[in-house]
């Protein structure tokens, strides 16, 4: 795509928030991106806009037949200022696959990853430095059609926002608890759950709402069919360390391909830890905790990076995870990739791209 982006800049800043009082996903920086799409005329206009509320007709078909999708991705301040984005290529590319899958049409992933850096350099300013603190990207499309009828849009939207965070989880890199859900099923195969769509995530809030009434921070999935393999947590991939080995589920139609959890294997096999990818039951985890087999357990993802598991609940079945403290290898991703992020080690696997 040749389209130039054109910029119009806000006339009335925003405060900035404190940036050692963040959360995450609570305030929005000064600008956004948007792009439409109409049939016959492809993706056009790209423009860099004031942060403002989107005013669509009540009839919008997102609003009534979910067709969407969505990413996230972060820009890090670096120790030396540089700002550096983490593997945004490979976000632009599973915003396509996601797109294939819910009949979007695809996007120009490198005009995409342009895009966000524009985004980024109008609103470097925001841009928190405090300890693990990150700019979140969020972008997403939405079908904008003003139509009531179950068929693909004709018209779309290419929206991107940006947002001061500080920790996912309240915990940081504390372990975390998790329910292990036996009732409810998030996905199944030849389903949406390889795709990042919104109705995955609302499919998954009755779940979480009861977990956290039991005192838990998150789910874990089991598959659709069997109740019996385990698949991802809410908002991570999960892998588990047992007698030396890492395992992790392999993908297999249900389950996010996750950018963190591709580093995390990339960076095992780099250090000749054993990691396989392959299905794994909860009885084997169970197994594996009884037997004293069990050492790790921990989530990827890009809002975390890496989220230890301190204690999973299985039909009541406790399992203690090291003791409930921060395992070694955990620990090491987790320094590995911030390190990368932040620029405070070097990317010898091409990692970060700066924006300048």
């Amino acid at each position: 795509m040749s389209e130039r982006i054109r910029l119009e800049k806000t006339s009335s800043p925003k405060a900035k928030p404190d940036f050692n009082k963040l959360g995450f996903g609570n305030h929005f920086t000064d600008h956004m991106f948007i792009m439409d799409y109409t049939e016959g005329k492809g993706w056009h206009d790209p423009r860099i806009v004031p942060y403002q509320n989107l005013c669509l007709d009540p009839a919008t078909m997102v609003f009534h037949y979910g067709q969407a999708i969505f990413e996230g991705l972060k820009a890090y301040k670096a120790v030396d200022g540089r700002i550096l984005l983490f593997r945004p290529e490979q976000n632009m590319r599973r915003i396509n696959i996601s797109n294939e899958r819910m009949c979007i049409p695809p996007i120009d992933e490198g005009f995409a990853v342009e895009a966000v850096k524009e985004l980024v350099k109008v609103d470097k300013d925001w841009i928190p430095d405090a300890e693990g603190t990150s700019l979140y990207i969020r972008p997403f499309i939405i079908a904008t059609d003003p139509y009531l009828g179950v068929r693909p849009s004709l018209t779309y939207q290419f929206i991107i926002i940006l947002s001061p965070v500080g920790a996912y989880y309240p915990e940081g890199i504390n372990p975390v608890k998790i329910y292990v859900e036996t009732n409810y099923v998030r996905a199944v195969k030849g389903g949406v759950g390889y795709a990042k769509t919104p109705g995955n995530y609302a499919a998954s809030l009755k779940a979480q709402v009861e977990a956290h009434e039991k005192g838990y921070t998150q789910v874990l999935w089991l598959d659709g069919v069997e109740r019996k393999y385990i698949e991802e947590v809410g908002t991570m991939n999960v892998f588990f360390k047992i007698a030396g080995e890492v395992i992790t589920p392999a993908l297999q139609g249900s389950i996010l391909p996750g950018i963190t959890r591709d580093s995390t294997i990339q960076l095992l096999k780099s250090w000749n830890v054993p990691v396989t990818e392959r299905r794994i039951s909860i009885e084997e985890v169970y197994e594996a905790h009884k037997k004293g087999l069990l050492e790790e357990v921990f989530g990827t993802g890009t809002a975390a990076v890496i989220s230890p598991v301190g204690e999973l609940n299985w039909n009541e079945n406790i399992i203690t995870v090291n003791e409930g403290k921060t395992g070694e290898l955990s620990a090491k991703i987790y320094e590995t990739i911030t390190g990368i992020q932040y620029g405070r080690i070097e990317d010898k696997f091409s990692w970060t791209m700066e924006v300048k």
